[in-house]
């Protein structure tokens, strides 16, 4: 099987433009630039609000997930959250512990 690999050249004078226009360095204006954003999303992708998320009840079972972890809460269960081991599951998980433990609960990690 070959596989060819695509370049995209950016657009060096937009990635310049979004640089001084949202007083970011070059790399993150190309990388940007490379999104294909307009102003506006560019704004919105640099200084999110929470009315920006997603709304998580949008994943499936989460409605199921959130009653169990209220379950566990009352209870004061033990809790072990699993997470894989990359950038946004350590953090992920990082963040879920911490909110647990201050709620009471002894919490312990296991990645995968």
């Amino acid at each position: 099987m070959n596989k060819k690999w695509q370049y995209n050249e950016v657009n060096r004078e937009r990635a310049k433009e979004i640089s001084k226009k949202f007083n970011i360095g070059l790399l993150a204006a190309s990388i940007i630039e490379k999104k294909g954003l307009n102003d506006e999303q560019i704004n919105v992708f640099l200084n999110p609000t929470r009315d920006n998320f997603y709304d998580p009840f949008l994943l499936p079972n989460m409605s199921i997930a959130t009653k169990r972890i209220i379950k566990a809460i009352e209870n004061q269960e033990k809790v072990v959250i699993f997470g894989d081991y990359d950038v946004d599951g350590i953090t992920s998980t990082t963040v879920l512990k911490r909110f647990l433990e201050e709620r009471g609960l002894t919490v312990r990690i296991s990645y995968t």
